[in-house]
């Protein structure tokens, strides 16, 4: 928008004619007018008094080719050139200066140099150094970095000095990194041998440079050093420039010292330290500097209105954010933007949507940044027909190929499941950046469509895109999905090539990775290798130990999360829990719930889940009943794990009575629910009863039975006796049986002695698996308890010759809150001998008490 004049001169405007105004007051008006931003104005005044103007406008030109290069209007810019060369204006200085950067800002680079070739035909003229200045930045501003030093040398050579405006363009290209830090520190090196006055753009430049390759020492130093310190800009770079480099708090500390130092802050300071504030998510000082900033007026200011609804969003202080959003005055399209992302960002999705919905009846026209925020919100959602409406929308205007737009498009149709449409987005985008293909090989990733993830990911590689973050660890996820762990181990190579092996997010990814394929020594390096490790990292670790066994590992490193200065989350209480319930420690978890109660923890149904599963595995059913009935929501998951509790502590009864309470609370049962209550009538031997609700779980429910249910029905008919009905109904499964089936039925016909079905049993049982040793194990048992000693002796030869050997069989015990675990026919423990004498002085005492009930029940015959 162009600033409005003031009435007064839009009248003088309006009344400007060759007749009744000289040509130095048109000039005067036309240079006034470029000041205050009305353009457009100036131009029009030019136009109708170019006449009177012919010989008088020399000075006129540097003001018009402005407004044309801030308009930018390159036609009308060349009209005005072509009047210059009419006049042979052409070696002025100040003019040629001014067609330079016009050319440069309109996107006419070419144009630019003609220009300043023209210019150096002239010995006497090439030495202005302000023609030089121009001409050196607009190579920068083109990209053509060598080519603009090129000149700078040259300009030197033909012994102009430059002045600090040269050296200003030239610490603006210093880029971050190291190379762009060397090359500061030869400019700076420059300007100190040359002794340069005191120039504070200069000064703030040179600073503005360290902070941009990532050196705040040297950039504090060059501020310590400076005499005067009484520039606001200086401030507000030493500000932003701590903040940048996650050094929030000593802006918050320089923002304190401004107010000391009585310098009075503009709209860039409070806007860099509302920033720090949300880097720190430091609510007190970002509501003293709300404070400052009413005070003194700014408070309708947009930009600084819109780095506050941003701090109060980024505190999760959503209320304080809508204030400032309809207190402001004059909301401007970035008050907006920041706003819908205020809410999207809190969880408040349909609010976003709403304030767009406004936005629109306001008639705001929304920008790239409000399209690509609305299109993530329905991805949130997943609401696919409004996020086509938003398409078709884009589609109607030249923002239809913005990249930010359409990347956000490609993760809203991958998100909504259709990955057609995402495909056809991605493949008419002109230019693909990170974000772009990063988006296509999450969306991939998200509907379990892995291999074309690592397809999108080697064509991105082929373009010559280099990922980030994001992607590669989408990219991980990819292998992790189709559990190929050699291109992981080749993905992480190139992890640690390309320089992302310290990024959060890429470490997490590989530790998931390398845990979900048995690694859990792999993971570990990768998280002792993390220099800075969050939360999240921390609870990847415990979970990867948990899922591998390592149970001890899981619940020590548990321990160590506070001593490195962080709190354990709901998330980091359920891994470790699930660790303690598989080992059925109740003393280290008693702990652990202690713990989360002391340290007043928030503690979410996933938690309180866990503690139920853990209370049950550790055989302490009224604890669990106690978290179940004080929680104040359950899921599925809830109802399913009390249910199971009481089917494998043998509480038939309650289990079903809790089931018809789950169904009157309006939740629909799984398959899960039904596997445990078939558990819990296998455990009671209620025979009809499990095959009723069997029965029922397809008619009623329409939940097709799993090989679980099938092996826990074998199991009921076969503890009860019905071995026929069991390999009748073995017999009529809609699946193939497999080894868990025919196992179950093999252990029923050991318990009830029928030798021929079980040898059915087995034969079907070696024929899936020939190779495993415990299968002979279980035939062989069955031959020695029939007293079968001739088949036992051939298939034990059979078993040598095949070299097969069972696994031994495994068991632990607490004591004193450290876990011992014992193999079968191991005796590596170095209190071996002090067990068995212990396990011989059991048996004694039982063969005495054995003997003393015997002698009791003769003499009370």
């Amino acid at each position: 928008m162009h600033s409005k004049l003031p009435c007064l001169l839009i009248r003088t405007v309006s009344h400007l004619t060759p007749s009744n105004i000289s040509s130095t007051h048109i000039i005067s008006t036309i240079q006034t007018l470029v000041r205050q931003g009305s353009y457009i104005q100036a131009l029009q005044l030019y136009s109708r008094n170019s006449q009177a103007l012919l010989k008088t406008s020399k000075f006129a030109f540097p003001s018009l080719l402005k407004a044309c290069a801030s308009l930018p209007n390159l036609n009308h810019g060349k009209i005005i050139h072509s009047k210059v060369f009419a006049l042979d204006l052409q070696s002025d200085p100040f003019i040629t200066t001014s067609l330079i950067n016009f050319y440069v800002k309109c996107g006419s680079f070419y144009s630019a140099v003609h220009v300043f070739d023209k210019f150096c035909e002239s010995e006497v003229l090439v030495r202005d150094v302000t023609v030089w200045n121009s001409i050196i930045d607009g190579h920068f501003r083109f990209g053509h970095i060598k080519e603009g030093v090129d000149y700078f040398c040259r300009m030197q050579l033909l012994g102009m000095k430059p002045d600090a405006f040269s050296l200003c363009i030239l610490l603006g290209v210093c880029d971050g990194g190291v190379s762009g830090y060397m090359e500061g520190k030869q400019i700076h090196g420059y300007i100190i041998r040359n002794v340069f006055g005191v120039d504070s753009f200069l000064e703030t430049a040179l600073i503005d440079m360290y902070w941009g390759c990532g050196q705040p020492m040297y950039g504090w130093r060059a501020f310590v050093m400076m005499e005067h310190k009484d520039n606001v800009v200086l401030w507000n770079v030493m500000i932003g420039g701590f903040c940048e480099n996650g050094l929030w708090e000593n802006s918050l500390e320089l923002y304190s010292e401004v107010k000391n130092e009585n310098i009075k802050p503009v709209s860039n300071s409070f806007t860099s330290t509302l920033s720090a504030c949300c880097h720190g998510e430091i609510i007190g000082f970002g509501r003293q500097v709300h404070v400052d900033v009413v005070k003194m007026g700014f408070d309708n200011d947009s930009y600084v209105c819109t780095s506050l609804l941003t701090m109060y969003a980024k505190c999760e202080q959503i209320k304080e954010a809508e204030r400032v959003f309809y207190q402001t005055a004059d909301g401007k399209i970035e008050l907006w933007n920041a706003m819908i992302a205020a809410y999207a960002s809190n969880g408040c999705v349909h609010e976003a949507l709403e304030v767009y919905k406004l936005m629109r009846l306001c008639e705001m026209l929304p920008d790239s940044f409000t399209l690509s925020n609305v299109i993530s919100s329905s991805s949130m959602l997943e609401l696919y027909d409004y996020g086509k409406s938003i398409h078709a929308e884009v589609m109607k205007r030249p923002i239809q190929d913005n990249i930010t737009v359409q990347s956000a498009l490609v993760t809203m149709y991958s998100k909504c499941g259709n990955n057609d449409d995402a495909g056809s987005v991605f493949n008419k985008m002109k230019e693909r950046d990170v974000i772009a293909w990063g988006s296509m090989v999450s969306g991939f990733c998200q509907n379990g469509k892995f291999k074309e993830a690592l397809q999108s990911f080697k064509a991105m590689e082929v373009q010559g895109t280099k990922p980030d973050s994001h992607s590669m660890a989408s990219t991980i996820g990819a292998c992790t999905g189709l559990e190929n762990l050699a291109f992981g181990c080749q993905i992480h190579a190139y992890v640690i090539k390309v320089g992302l092996e310290v990024d959060l997010f890429v470490a997490s990814s590989l530790i998931d990775m390398y845990s979900k394929c048995g690694f859990s020594e792999m993971a570990g390096n990768v998280f002792s290798c993390m220099l800075h490790k969050n939360l999240v990292a921390w609870n990847s670790m415990i979970s990867c130990y948990s899922r591998n066994g390592l149970l001890e590992l899981s619940i020590r490193l548990f321990l160590q999360i506070v001593e490195h200065g962080l709190y354990p989350d709901s998330a980091s209480i359920t891994s470790v829990l699930i660790a303690v319930s598989s080992i059925a420690a109740p003393l280290k978890g008693k702990t652990l719930h202690g713990y989360l109660i002391r340290l007043k923890i928030p503690s979410d149904i996933q938690v309180e889940n866990a503690l139920i599963d853990m209370y049950i595995k550790c055989g302490i059913l009224q604890y669990a009943q106690n978290i179940f009935q004080n929680m104040s929501l359950r899921n599925l998951i809830t109802w399913n794990s009390m249910i199971s509790g009481y089917a494998s502590h043998g509480e038939f009864l309650k289990a079903m009575r809790l089931f018809d309470v789950m169904k009157r609370c309006g939740i629909t049962p799984d398959h899960v629910t039904f596997l445990s209550l078939i558990s819990a009538c296998k455990h009671s031997g209620f025979v009809d009863e499990g095959q009723n609700l069997f029965k029922s779980m397809r008619e009623d429910y329409g939940i097709e039975p799993e090989m679980e249910h099938y092996v826990n029905i074998v199991d009921l008919l076969g503890r009860a006796g019905c071995l026929e009905d069991a390999y009748n109904f073995v017999k009529n499964m809609l699946i193939e049986a497999d080894r868990s089936i025919w196992l179950c039925l093999l252990f029923a016909c050991r318990a009830h002695g029928n030798v021929e079905l079980g040898e059915l049993a087995a034969f079907n049982l070696l024929k899936l698996e020939p190779s495993r040793g415990s299968n002979y194990s279980q035939l062989m048992n069955l031959y020695g308890e029939a007293e079968l000693w001739d088949k036992a002796a051939e298939l034990r030869i059979s078993m040598k010759e095949k070299g097969l050997k069972k696994n031994p069989g495994c068991s632990w015990i607490e004591v004193r809150n450290r876990i011992a675990v014992f193999f079968s026919g191991d005796s590596s423990s170095p209190r071996t001998v002090e067990i068995f004498d212990t396990l011989n002085n059991l048996r004694k005492n039982m063969e005495k008490k054995e003997s003393y009930c015997g002698n009791v029940e003769s003499l009370q015959e």
